[in-house]
């Protein structure tokens, strides 16, 4: 436990007081400082206050900070694939198969147990540092944040998607050119475990572009506006070209006419949804700089796109 003391100053009259301590603590999150404050981590004249109270100029504010670690997540020696490191970030590309962070019937072996293992200090941050997530059949770039001020810029550029994240991805039918989806997703009423286009979603934006067409598929790149749950696999359902072996969103294999053996063993025998996240790019926290990854697409995507070119071709 840390103890810190501040003075708001005059500037800050009439506004919020969570919003005065956010811009004068840069480095924690205006969620937590809410939180301090509702817990009574954080006295005004050693008394405790609301978040939406008023400035009025020269409060000070006494905050008691928990330094001890933030999670009981076990480290364990899990390979991670390190595309990048600096002292603030880490950029991994995630392998299919690996759950982002524990949760219920995955509490051990996945990537959060993995950073804490590669770098023990992580253990002191929200999530082991983890500012946003792949589902566990999709691969590709991830970014982890390696300090509290670094977690907070990131979270921050995702929501105000300044981090551009592209995705390839292929998709059943034959797709004639490209363009967005704005579209709403929240819980679908029928099936808790699903999400869905619905009226009263969150606001979602997905932009595709045809990388390369097949007879009967398409390759598509997909960038997010938004960072919706399956955000992508939702959206290109609902325009008719869900995701090749989505196992929520992409129904029965879909087999073209006349297809042939290798063709139908390769759809048959695909055993996760064809989505792998690219490219990624941001603003460094520190530097500014704006810095970019890309990796390739995984072996089985590969595989299954020569696959599509020798049926066309025949």
């Amino acid at each position: 436990m840390s103890l810190l003391s501040i003075i708001i100053p005059n500037r800050f009259i009439s506004q919020r007081v969570d919003v005065a301590m956010a811009q004068m603590l840069p480095n924690y999150s205006r969620t937590k400082i809410i939180y301090w404050i509702k817990s009574g981590n954080a006295l005004i004249h050693r008394k405790t206050f609301k978040p939406k109270e008023k400035v009025t100029g020269g409060e000070i504010v006494n905050l008691s900070i928990k330094t001890k670690k933030t999670n009981v997540w076990l480290a364990e020696d899990v390979i991670i694939d390190v595309v990048y490191e600096d002292s603030e970030i880490i950029v991994v590309n995630k392998p299919v198969g690996l759950v982002t962070h524990p949760g219920a019937n995955n509490w051990i072996g996945t990537l959060a147990n993995a950073l804490l293992y590669y770098d023990s200090s992580l253990a002191n941050l929200d999530r082991a540092g983890i500012v946003h997530r792949l589902d566990k059949n999709t691969s590709g770039l991830m970014v982890i944040a390696r300090s509290e001020y670094a977690q907070k810029y990131l979270t921050e550029q995702l929501q105000t998607h300044s981090i551009s994240r592209e995705y390839s991805a292929i998709v059943y039918g034959y797709m004639i050119s490209g363009g967005s989806v704005d579209a709403p997703i929240g819980r679908d009423p029928k099936d808790r475990i699903k999400q869905a286009v619905v009226k009263y979603g969150k606001d979602a934006l997905t932009h595709y572009r045809i990388i390369e067409r097949f007879t009967h598929h398409t390759h598509v790149k997909a960038i997010l506006e938004t960072g919706r749950t399956h955000q992508i696999r939702v959206h290109l359902s609902f325009i008719g070209h869900p995701l090749i072996a989505d196992p929520i969103y992409g129904g029965k294999v879909h087999f073209p006419k006349k297809a042939d053996k290798q063709l139908t063993k390769a759809l048959k025998n695909f055993n996760r949804q064809t989505l792998h996240a690219r490219k990624l790019t941001l603003i460094h926290p520190i530097s500014g700089k704006l810095m970019s990854w890309k990796v390739p697409l995984p072996q089985d995507m590969q595989d299954l796109l020569q696959v599509l070119a020798k049926f066309d071709a025949c």
